[in-house]
């Protein structure tokens, strides 16, 4: 079984001891939110969960814990991205996630990690010159961090469109072009594993996992 804890919310960021007194505890209970009455028991064990995939964009409050959870195999997305303390108030500035992803990289295997940029947010302040002006700077931080960088762009959710008004969706061109100028940049920019970087450009922002 893969058990991905980071479709509903971003645990490692804001519930790192929850999750972990799961894990001593040996099970989970979740609820659908579809039907709150339907709860499900998954076993948080070894012998049943073949891989535990995160999606963060703050391991470093797990990162000293991974002792617990050197049973099991895992996989990481982190998600990195430019926008700053204006939309993403609550994420830690760049290098210092870069930082927890090259400490997981050191731990369990840089093949183990996945930089998200995602959403790419195209409109007149976040123009496509901007991205990748940006991408090449984090490029610039992501060595020896991983080996895969995964591309999405912006989901026109009800939500989204009411808390951002001003998000347009990205044209096939537009993804085909960010696409192969962060490829380039990532190339021309990047030193050792982040040269070497595997880029994978999805057409949203729809987490997936794939065996590294």
């Amino acid at each position: 079984m893969v058990l991905n804890t980071g479709l509903r919310t971003d645990i490692p960021a804001f519930f790192t001891k929850w999750f972990l007194n799961r894990i001593r505890a040996g099970f989970v209970l979740t609820r659908n939110p579809y039907n709150p009455l339907h709860v499900t028991r998954y076993r948080l064990d070894p012998e049943v969960v073949d891989v535990l995939v995160f999606g963060t964009k703050n391991p470093l409050p797990l990162v000293a814990h991974l002792g617990e959870l050197k049973a099991f195999h895992m996989y990481w997305f982190v998600t990195v991205n430019p926008y700053g303390p204006r939309l993403e108030p609550r994420v830690p500035p760049a290098e210092k996630v870069f930082a927890g992803m090259r400490a997981l990289a050191q731990k369990l295997g840089a093949q183990a990690v996945c930089w998200r940029y995602s959403p790419v947010i195209v409109n007149d302040e976040y123009s496509i010159a901007w991205h990748k002006e940006q991408f090449e700077r984090l490029a610039s931080l992501a060595d020896g961090c991983c080996e895969s960088c995964m591309i999405a762009f912006l989901d026109l959710y009800g939500k989204t469109v009411r808390n951002f008004p001003e998000g347009r969706l990205v044209t096939p061109e537009e993804k085909a072009s960010i696409g192969a100028d962060l490829n380039r940049s990532r190339r021309r920019t990047g030193s050792g594993s982040s040269a070497a970087m595997r880029i994978r450009i999805l057409q949203s922002t729809a987490l997936t996992f794939q065996a590294a």
